[in-house]
């Protein structure tokens, strides 16, 4: 994929996220997308995102490393789709604590990728990992002029 195709690619999957109406309702922000890697961001919300023992709820957390996960395996170019994720919780994080997901492509064959993504808080402590895989579709991510 050449210089050019990759910067579309990742405009187009800024773009997406901008508008995808999940992340936007748990305040997910992409701020890093290359080949093979991406870190999402999102603030633990205890108003909004606690569960019944006032921890934020694993959902949220399994919400943020999905968006990792989903913005990652398009930096291929090819729309790709989970086939399996597996999630280890370590810590709970503290309110208001800014979450970052970290996703990288570990191996890729023509069909199958597996990813590690990493959700630690701001200062470095592991909330989760995980081990994801997903498999490519072989069709191209819709990019900016080519409709959806």
């Amino acid at each position: 994929m050449g210089a050019d195709m990759e910067a579309q690619l990742r405009e187009a999957i800024y773009a997406a996220v901008e508008t995808e109406p999940y992340a936007r309702a748990l305040g997910m922000r992409l701020v890093e997308l290359a080949a093979g890697y991406s870190r999402v961001e999102m603030d633990a919300d205890p108003g909004r995102m606690n569960n019944i023992y006032k921890r934020m709820h694993g959902g949220a957390i399994y919400s943020l490393i999905d968006e990792a996960f989903e913005t990652v395996s398009q930096t291929g170019g090819d729309i790709a789709v989970a086939l399996n994720v597996n999630v280890s919780y370590m810590n709970a994080p503290t309110g208001g604590s800014r979450l970052i997901a970290e996703a990288r492509e570990i191996s890729r064959s023509k069909k199958i990728s597996h990813f590690d993504i990493s959700v630690t808080d701001k200062d470095g402590q592991l909330i989760a990992a995980c081990r994801a895989t997903a498999y490519r579709t072989g069709k191209p991510v819709s990019l900016p002029g080519e409709g959806t």
